[in-house]
């Protein structure tokens, strides 16, 4: 088997500034320990986050300088309609500024005290927006996909049979949408079958419950699909996602993530009276219907960006290059959530400072020494992230505690991929010297942007 080469020319280049580890000690302490909070300019690999951070195309580029700027009915925002339409089949198209916009005109329309919004797995934004209104955001992974070193196909997958027992529980009239995210992020980055897609549509469908996918990484999905599910690998790529979004009555999604782009989003419904009251809320807080936030430059990078991510030549180095850093990390016996996903290598942080208790944030401990030792920004998703306290004040924890390594679209090659590498290992072979941290000061929602750290003695 060939070299995968990466299926483009690099015809720009941004200098990335070297620091020392006493230069980054200083950072640290600056930032409170949390890499939300330190400068881009001081960091060397840039793993925070595979949002808004792709590196765009030429044709982007030059269809950027198309842009139609007029205020309503622009051209630029009727071929990114058509462009989304095409792929989704959705009769309204609504374009927000990034995908948390989309999620909280959705929820703020649809949820509400005492509404209860099932998922494989929220992310983050998502079940913020949601439990904002009011509604209790819950998760339904499947056994496998809390499992970190089982490997298997679809480990993003909804729990089917869990969520026939929450509607008998809570009552259809009491949950307004479920939710799918592809692929699922807080899961691992791990793909939905195409089955587990049809399956609890119709599950949803036959109680009368709304079904809506999280679009941002519909393409890594779908390609996952063609790759491991049976009866879809001979299938063009368009013909896959045609079928993922025809099971569903709407779709929320981050253009910055599988459309290529640094701004932008959408909410697609099929719902008339819906879509007019959804258009309504729009006007009101992100701009008249046919451009929604963005500027008609971001609209035609995003219709491009959205031809572009189903070239199969790009997926299939997108999702190989994901897995070579999986794999030389598994190789030398570093824990990761197994196999990897479409965007992301997530360390398992619980069996990498097994030490260090949930309570005292192993994820973020793990974070902070990547950075320290090699310049690398990751992310938590553990139980900063995800971690609460019940009614009582205990502390309950976080399903699995992760580190999430985004590999940014087209912008890191493969000597960027071994120097992390080689900066995990490193941060392996010192784990037994790496403490936890303590949270000084936290925002009551999303605290992981915000939340000031400092290390335990």
């Amino acid at each position: 088997m060939k070299t995968i080469i990466e299926p483009f020319k690099i015809k720009s280049v941004e200098p990335i500034r070297f620091s020392t580890r006493e230069e980054r000690e200083i950072v640290l302490e600056r930032g409170h320990y949390n890499l939300f909070l330190v400068p881009a300019d001081d960091v060397l690999i840039d793993l925070l986050t595979d949002s808004g951070t792709s590196a765009m195309s030429a044709a982007q580029w030059a269809g950027m300088m198309q842009g139609d700027e007029s205020y309503a009915g622009a051209r630029s925002f009727f071929r990114f309609e058509a462009k989304v339409r095409e792929l989704t089949g959705f009769r309204h198209i609504i374009p927000t500024h990034q995908g948390r916009a989309a999620e909280r005109i959705l929820f703020s329309l649809v949820g509400g005290e005492g509404k209860i919004i099932p998922n494989n797995t929220h992310f983050d934004t998502t079940r913020a927006n949601a439990e904002f209104s009011g509604a209790e955001a819950v998760d339904l992974p499947t056994r496998e996909g809390l499992e970190p070193e089982l490997i298997a196909d679809f480990k993003g997958n909804m729990d089917t049979a869990a969520l026939q027992g929450l509607i008998a529980k809570a009552g259809k009239e009491n949950i307004p949408v479920c939710i799918m995210t592809v692929t699922n992020n807080s899961g691992g980055g791990q793909p939905v079958s195409m089955e587990n897609i049809r399956t609890t549509a119709g599950i949803c469908r036959s109680n009368g419950i709304p079904f809506f996918l999280d679009a941002c990484r519909f393409a890594e999905n779908a390609y996952f699909i063609k790759k491991r599910e049976r009866g879809y690998r001979d299938l063009p790529m368009k013909t896959i996602v045609r079928e993922m979004f025809s099971y569903a009555d709407g779709a929320t999604m981050s253009a910055k993530k599988d459309a290529l782009v640094n701004m932008g989003g959408f909410l697609a419904l099929n719902d008339d009276a819906l879509a007019a009251r959804a258009r309504n809320l729009l006007i009101m807080t992100e701009g008249f219907p046919t451009y929604g936030g963005l500027a008609g430059r971001d609209l035609e990078a995003i219709a491009q960006g959205l031809d572009e991510v189903l070239d199969e030549h790009y997926l299939h180095y997108r999702i190989r290059s994901v897995e070579y850093l999986g794999e030389r990390l598994v190789a030398a016996g570093v824990p990761i959530l197994r196999p990897p996903g479409g965007h992301a290598v997530y360390l398992n942080a619980r069996k990498f400072l097994p030490h260090v208790p949930p309570h005292q944030f192993p994820g973020q401990s793990l974070v902070v020494e990547l950075y320290r030792t090699g310049g690398i920004r990751s992310v938590e998703i553990g139980s900063v992230m995800f971690g609460r306290n019940d009614t009582r004040g205990a502390f309950v924890p976080a399903r699995m505690e992760l580190v999430r390594l985004a590999i940014p679209r087209r912008v890191y090659t493969q000597s960027h991929i071994d120097y992390v590498v080689e900066v995990v290992l490193e941060c392996f072979g010192k784990k037994d010297s790496m403490k936890g941290y303590r949270i000084v000061d936290e925002p009551p929602a999303l605290r992981h942007f915000t939340a000031k750290f400092a290390p335990l003695e």
